[in-house]
């Protein structure tokens, strides 16, 4: 069946898994061991998800910590595949849909856009008419993830993107505003794909298994201030073009640039590039699977010393290798051993004295990342759904650690800051305040949607684990800690984490093998 999707484009809306393979993930929630050493140091659409895309929910909880009882205040916002740029105080998040989101706390988040209408006001009221060739091309009215970056003249680049849904026909271009919240003015399409029968844009006669899908658009600079996009999804998989520091468009020559993962339609999508001035690796992340609730969306990353790859994971795998089955559609079989994983579905179970919905989220993805240097944290934004709760989804930001091997890994818990709890909290974590009973999940290495529940283990004072699995730990100073469970061999970090059952901070810990299994603990009072 695979070889009838290389050109005709009548052969493509077969079925919604077809659709699926189009465009991906990246358009859903409403109307998506052996690594160099550094030098130095396509989706439809359900009625609920259109009425939770613009809606926005606010809870209270406290937090007690030997006795005291602090309110913690969160303003959830739905963006899907939030992309974060921070100007002044305020951190923005853009996403699918003409959705943005803002906040000065990354806890506390007011919608600014939503909707592809011309109400919205990141257009001035008119992205029918700004954006009109290239619906034209896409075919349809409607945008998908897109991507914000202030370049060096102080102006604001929004790179957006339309697909049409039941294929890759997508045009992505830019706009250019004064100011981050608009209004925008087109500047122009930049790539097209999907042009079936006809030359692309690398001359070629376009076909799905090898080119990309020009969406899920991320521009950044590199550490010598070259400018980069990477972009793309099923189809060909993920490319990155060098981009002019002054244009901010493509520098002429490169087609649709280097391929750095994926293709024949393997399920992955909505990369977002960080760089770790301390590890010298550029990271790249992706999402896994599919982003509904029944889709097994995971967060998987690999990394390089060059922003173009060749990007590994932890067992030395170039990435531009793996790839999908020409011959069978979403084969997740092929690609699910590679990259590592940071989380997929799971859920906390209440332990003693705990109260609230269970902590767990379904399909959390198409993340984008945050470093800020004055604090010296680093933070995973991201998209998720919920268990028992359909396709809502909401905006969750977590602490982002590197482990002693540098590579990163989530907090289990949304942060929150140490500087919430009344009393004063030591960052650093003694070796003597890791033993106990703790929450343990083991995030695995599949794509699939079984959510996966805490089991009990115990870290005990002489080294020892017993519980649900066994092995051994040893806390290595600096909030770093080696793991043994069964077999295998782990690299974490400790932190603490503000539990929202208990409602206190907690101790968690976080860690990867380099087999790209996630493990997380949370301690329990």
């Amino acid at each position: 069946m695979k070889p009838l999707l290389k050109h005709s484009a009548k052969l493509l809306p077969f079925s919604l898994a077809l659709a699926l393979a189009a465009c991906g993930g990246g358009g859903g929630g409403s109307p998506s061991a052996n690594n160099p050493t550094p030098a130095s140091s396509v989706a439809t659409i359900s009625s609920s998800e259109m009425a939770t895309s613009s809606s926005a929910t606010s809870m209270a909880s406290s937090s007690a910590v030997a006795g005291e009882t602090v309110n913690i205040n969160f303003t959830n916002a739905a963006v899907h595949d939030p992309s974060v740029v921070k100007v002044g105080s305020e951190y923005y998040v853009f996403g699918s849909h003409l959705a943005a989101a803002k906040s000065s706390d990354l806890m506390n988040w007011t919608k600014v856009a939503d909707g592809v209408n011309n109400q919205n006001p990141l257009f001035g009221n008119k992205v029918t008419t700004e954006l009109a060739d290239t619906f034209t091309w896409s075919e349809v009215t409607g945008l998908w993830a897109a991507d914000v970056i202030q370049l060096d003249d102080g102006k604001f680049y929004f790179y957006y993107n339309s697909c049409k849904g039941d294929s890759p026909r997508s045009a992505l271009g830019v706009a250019v505003a004064d100011n981050i919240e608009g209004p925008y003015v087109n500047k122009q399409i930049m790539l097209k794909s999907g042009m079936w029968g006809q030359a692309s844009e690398d001359g070629t006669v376009y076909d799905a298994q090898v080119h990309p899908n020009a969406v899920d658009p991320d521009v950044f600079f590199d550490k010598n201030g070259k400018l980069w996009m990477m972009y793309g999804s099923y189809s060909g998989g993920i490319f990155i073009l060098e981009l002019d520091e002054a244009t901010g468009l493509a520098k002429p020559g490169q087609g649709y640039g280097k391929h750095l993962l994926g293709g024949h339609h393997a399920r992955i999508e909505g990369a977002y590039v960080l760089y770790n001035a301390q590890t010298g690796y550029y990271y790249m992340f992706t999402s896994f699977g599919g982003l509904d609730a029944i889709g097994a969306y995971n967060m998987r990353v690999a990394r390089s010393v060059n922003p173009d790859g060749p990007y590994l994971d932890a067992a030395g795998t170039d990435m531009s290798t793996v790839k999908g089955n020409p011959n069978k559609l979403f084969d997740d079989v092929l690609y699910a051993p590679h990259g590592q994983k940071l989380m997929g579905n799971f859920q906390f179970a209440l332990a003693a004295g705990e109260t609230g919905t269970q902590h767990g989220y379904v399909s959390a993805g198409h993340n984008s990342a945050y470093y800020e240097e004055e604090s010296d944290q680093y933070f995973l934004i991201f998209h998720t759904r919920f268990p028992g709760r359909g396709e809502q989804h909401e905006i969750r930001t977590h602490e982002l650690f590197f482990n002693a091997d540098g590579w990163p890994v989530a907090a289990p818990y949304r942060y929150v800051p140490l500087s919430s709890n009344p009393t004063t909290l030591d960052k650093t974590i003694a070796g003597s305040e890791v033993a106990g009973s703790y929450k343990y999940i083991n995030h695995g290495k599949d794509i699939s949607a079984t959510l996966k529940t805490s089991s009990t283990i115990t870290l005990n004072s002489d080294g020892s684990v017993t519980g649900a699995v066994s092995g051994s730990w040893s806390a290595q100073g600096n909030n770093l800690i080696d793991l043994t469970l069964g077999n295998e061999s782990f690299k974490g970090v400790l932190s603490r984490q503000w539990n929202p059952n208990s409602k206190t901070f907690v101790v968690t810990f976080s860690a990867q093998s380099t087999a790209g299994i996630s493990v997380w603990g949370s301690r329990n009072n």
